[in-house]
């Protein structure tokens, strides 16, 4: 039988605590919004305040569940409760930068076949490593680089 520090110990069982962590964090469940307007409040239910209003698409991270509500995070790290039944699990993505290129293939050396700004909502069709195929509500479609937008 072989001794281990308390120490070393302490550090697997911290680590294998960070994985778990990370791995849940990665995971964490996302959601759309699946109507044209969606209010987040301030607190689970109608007679809490409106913190502010988001458009068809908009993708949210949820934090938890209470009854039908759902305390979820955005882009800009708001936080608030939104209504389970106005969202849903259609991936979507969203400008997080002042303006990115979008082209037709998932890579640098690709054609431009269009921009986008900051907040701007798109479908997510595919995703590949770094990059995520879109489609805009109007059409525009192509890739655009993965840590450029917010979503899934």
């Amino acid at each position: 039988m072989t001794y281990q520090s308390p120490n070393y110990l302490k550090l697997i069982a911290l680590s294998l605590f960070f994985i778990f962590i990370s791995t849940a964090a990665a995971h964490a469940k996302m959601v759309s919004v699946s109507v044209v307007k969606l209010n987040l409040r301030s607190g689970p239910g109608t007679k809490y305040a409106v913190q502010w209003e988001y458009g068809k698409g908009v993708p949210l991270s949820v934090l938890r569940t209470k009854g039908n509500w759902y305390k979820v995070k955005d882009f800009e790290n708001d936080v608030g409760w939104v209504y389970k039944k106005m969202v849903n699990r259609k991936p979507y993505m969203i400008v997080k930068k002042k303006k990115i290129n979008i082209r037709s293939g998932p890579g640098t050396k690709f054609k431009l076949v269009g921009k986008a700004e900051y907040g701007v909502v798109f479908a997510t069709l595919e995703q590949k490593p770094g990059w995520a195929k879109v489609k805009h509500e109007n059409g525009l479609q192509g890739w655009v680089k993965r840590d450029l937008v917010w979503g899934f």
